[in-house]
């Protein structure tokens, strides 16, 4: 084992997880990445590794907590410890909750929620040890109800409860908790969405080439656990000033959010 430090990444097969594994590849970080599509961390590898870290990828569902058990002993296993966890995984919805299958909310508790409880809860004994850092990627939608996305609004809700509970549980630990909510960003997120009954949309409703980057927001988020921060809201008008609104308006924020968002191609509400 070498003294290089070790991230644990979820999701790094593309968007901000992979711009979180080439990164901290830069920086010479050993990886521990998981995904479920393998063959894409697989073909990745080479292009993490010239930079002289070694990389174990590992197939991970984190709706499945043994995956998520065995992704950590991975790291365990090849590495010895673990100095950051960021729970990047995630899917999103877009169906009015009238509409939409039950099996579909559950599906996206399953993934957003719970796949960052699972993770956390086998990597926190050596996140102790090290005091380290676990992060959760959630997204202005865990800060303000979005309509046609209330299995995604209700997951990151629930993991930020579930962060700020866990920071302050170690306020004397050393562990350091970072809650992480990025704006909209260009990835395979919204291509991805679940619909009304758990079928890809397939297409993106918004201008992806006018959101943030993926590489953008991932050098936030770095910066963000160098400086051991608690929070990080990504974007002004519709992530800081939509979150300080929320706190003293609530009214106006759900107004307005109901207004754009239903001018989306094709929403399902008007």
């Amino acid at each position: 084992m070498d003294n290089a430090k070790v991230v644990v990444i979820t999701g790094a097969s593309s968007g901000i997880g992979n711009a979180l594994a080439e990164q901290y590849a830069r920086r010479g970080w050993n990886l521990v990445l998981g995904a479920r599509r393998i063959e894409k961390l697989e073909w990745q590898r080479p292009n993490l590794e010239k930079w002289g870290s070694r990389v174990v990828c590992k197939k991970t569902d984190v709706s499945k907590e043994v995956d998520c058990q065995q992704l950590i002993e991975a790291a365990l296993k090849e590495f010895g410890k673990i100095d950051i966890l960021i729970n990047n995984a995630g899917i999103s919805m877009r169906a009015l909750f009238k509409d939409a299958e039950l099996a579909v909310i559950r599906q996206l508790m399953d993934v957003n929620f719970w796949g960052t409880v699972y993770c956390t809860k086998y990597a926190l004994p050596y996140l102790l040890q090290t005091q380290g850092s676990v992060v959760g990627v959630i997204s202005i939608a865990g800060y303000v109800g979005l309509p046609a996305r209330t299995g995604y609004s209700a997951s990151k809700f629930a993991v930020r409860g579930f962060l700020e509970t866990l920071r302050t549980e170690n306020l004397k630990t050393g562990l350091h908790v970072l809650v992480a909510a990025p704006g909209f960003t260009a990835t395979d997120i919204r291509f991805n969405a679940l619909t009304a009954n758990g079928t890809p949309q397939g297409n993106s409703p918004r201008k992806e080439e006018k959101m943030m980057s993926a590489d953008e927001v991932a050098q936030s988020i770095i910066k963000a656990i160098d400086r051991r921060k608690n929070s990080l809201i990504l974007s002004f008008l519709e992530g800081k000033f939509t979150v300080f609104l929320q706190k003293f308006f609530p009214g106006l924020v759900a107004r307005l959010t109901y207004s754009h968002m239903a001018k989306e191609p094709d929403s399902p509400f008007k």
